[in-house]
Formats: C-alpha cells, sequence, structure tokens
C-alpha cells in the first residue's frame, strides 16, 4: 500500500505552541520497514491545482506572505517559506494517495486532514484544505481520462476527526457532487459551524459504543442518501483526537474503539469497492507517543483493506 508523507518539510513554531509538530516524523519512522507500505515522499500542489479549491487572492497571499495579521492568526502558524512548502506538500501527498487509492483501492497521507481551510481563508492550524483540493483534481482527471459523456466522479468526505469540517463542508456547500460527512463533538471548535450534507453531533465524553453506534448510522444514511449515484472515491479524515487522552478532544474513545471505527469505515467501503484515500487528521495526545501509536493502528487497518481489495490475504 502506498504510503505518502512530508514530515521532511519542518515548519518551525515558536517555544510552547501547541501544535504537536514532531507527530509526523515519529509516525513516518514508527512504520518505516512495516512489510506491505511503500513508503513516498509526498509532491508539492501547484497553484494551478490549489486553484480547484481556493481563491487566487488566498493563494497569492499565502505564497507571498502578505496575509493580515487577522488572517495568520486565524491560521495558527506564523508565516514562512516553510509553512507554505509544508502545506503544499500535504495537499500533494493527499492527491498521491487519491490517485493511488484509484488504482489500488486504498493509499494514506501521514498527515493531511486540513479541513479548517476554507475557498478564502485558513484556520485551525489548516492553510490548503487537502480533501478539498484533491477531489476536485480527482474529478477533473476523472473527467479528461473518461469524457463528457460518462457520468462523472462523485466523493464522499468521511470526516471522523473530532473537530467539525467546516472549510471542507463551506467548500462543498453547492456541489451535489460531494457528500460531507461530519461525525464531531458538538461543543468543540470550530465555534461557529458550516452545515454538512451529514452532521453528527457527540457529547462531552462520548465512549466507544455509542460512538460506534452514531458511526454506523451515518454510515448507513450516507450510503441510503447516495444509492442511486454512489461515490467513486472516499477521503477518509482518520482523526485520532476523540481518544480519551487527546488533550483537545473532549471525547471519550479507546485505542481499540478507535481502530475499531477505522475498520468499519475501510470495511463498509470496500464491501462496495469504494477506493479510500485517508489522512491522519489531527492528534494532540498529552503524550505524542499514543497519538503516533494510535495512527499506526489506523495505517494497519488501512493496509489489511488493501490487502482484501487486491487478494493478497483472507
Amino acid at each position: 500500500m502506498q504510503v505518502f508523507s512530508s514530515d521532511q518539510f519542518v515548519l518551525p513554531l515558536p517555544a510552547g505552541h501547541r501544535f504537536p509538530m514532531p507527530k509526523y516524523r515519529l509516525l513516518r519512522e514508527r512504520i518505516e520497514g512495516e512489510p506491505g507500505l511503500r513508503l513516498r515522499e509526498a509532491p508539492p500542489a501547484s497553484e494551478g491545482e490549489l486553484a480547484l479549491a481556493h481563491e487566487p487572492a488566498y493563494i497569492a497571499a499565502v505564497f507571498e506572505g502578505t496575509l493580515s495579521a487577522a488572517a495568520q492568526r486565524e491560521i495558527g502558524f506564523p508565516w514562512s517559506q516553510r509553512m507554505v512548502e509544508r502545506s503544499r506538500r500535504s495537499v500533494g501527498a493527499t492527491i498521491a494517495a487519491a490517485r493511488a487509492a484509484l488504482a489500488e483501492g486504498v493509499a494514506a497521507n501521514l498527515a493531511g486532514g486540513t479541513h479548517h481551510a476554507g475557498a478564502g481563508q485558513g484556520g485551525g492550524w489548516c492553510v490548503f484544505n487537502d480533501a478539498a483540493v484533491a477531489a476536485r483534481l480527482m474529478q477533473a482527471e476523472w473527467h479528461r481520462r473518461h469524457g463528457s459523456a460518462a457520468p462523472g466522479l462523485r466523493v464522499a468526505v468521511i470526516d471522523l476527526d473530532v473537530h467539525q469540517g467546516n472549510g471542507t463542508a463551506a467548500i462543498f456547500r453547492d456541489d451535489p457532487s460531494v457528500f460531507t460527512l461530519s461525525l464531531h463533538g458538538a461543543r468543540n471548535f470550530p465555534f461557529r459551524k458550516e452545515a454538512s450534507d451529514l452532521d453528527v453531533e457527540l457529547p462531552d465524553g462520548c465512549a466507544d459504543a455509542p460512538y460506534l453506534a452514531a458511526l454506523d448510522a451515518a454510515l448507513g444514511e450516507l450510503w441510503a442518501r447516495q444509492r442511486a449515484a454512489p461515490p467513486g472515491l472516499v477521503f477518509y479524515l482518520a482523526g485520532a483526537d476523540p481518544h480519551e487522552a487527546d488533550r483537545l478532544g473532549r471525547l471519550k474513545l479507546s485505542a481499540d474503539g478507535l481502530a475499531e471505527r477505522d475498520r468499519r469505515v475501510f470495511a463498509a467501503c470496500r464491501a462496495r469497492r469504494i477506493p479510500v484515500a485517508v489522512s491522519m487528521a489531527g492528534g494532540y495526545g498529552h503524550d505524542i507517543g499514543v497519538t503516533v501509536e494510535i495512527q499506526r493502528r489506523t495505517l494497519l487497518e488501512a493496509l489489511r483493506s488493501w490487502k482484501q481489495w487486491n487478494n493478497h490475504a483472507p
């Protein structure tokens, strides 16, 4: 299974910053040598690719370092050329994972899940929206390959980060070809939410059993509402931040519960022969090693599904 990384493009952060930048390197190191995983360096997304989901003026402001102070505060990272490069690589990794998933069933980005970025602004440590850019690009490439006479590529975003995917919801608000599903903490960031096609809000302290029941119901509704024209590609945001030990999560899922969550998403997509591009999204554990282990298990579930898709395992 192909896995794309961009952790060599490190964003310098001031001392005491809450974003756990080392988790990407630690995750890559944790899975290096794992049989069945093929690590690849992520290519950068081009300005034209980013413009499929973002306003040109916003892209230019990011590239040139002319964002307003307020816009920079909203993102939460200090501007630097490394910030630009890292953001482009994170999007490029999801683009590459989406292409690989369409060819092989499942692929992964070791970062990504930057779902708070909207068309004309960033937010919540998200500069560009990787799933939105990749979805639009995969649709364009599909159209070029199959022509206008064939049905277009429909996409679903299954966002299981603990925070609502407000940027993704806003970008695809009037786009019936992309179905957005977000299962998130009701009282968590962002405090002003956008309407996804399907939002499922969870109370503080939600544990494994009610979470998994809510997930099953949400997936059932997704498939029911898309029965006439099912998606041909899923972007799965597998946030580690619903974990009980996450600093920012407020939910109470166990590590086993999160692994079961992943298993159910991959199994549901595989049963319908829908390719999946998975990204790691959020994870802010008090112990960064706990977050990395949760994400490693997500990748192992992805690998298991990839093997079953390609008949390499029962």
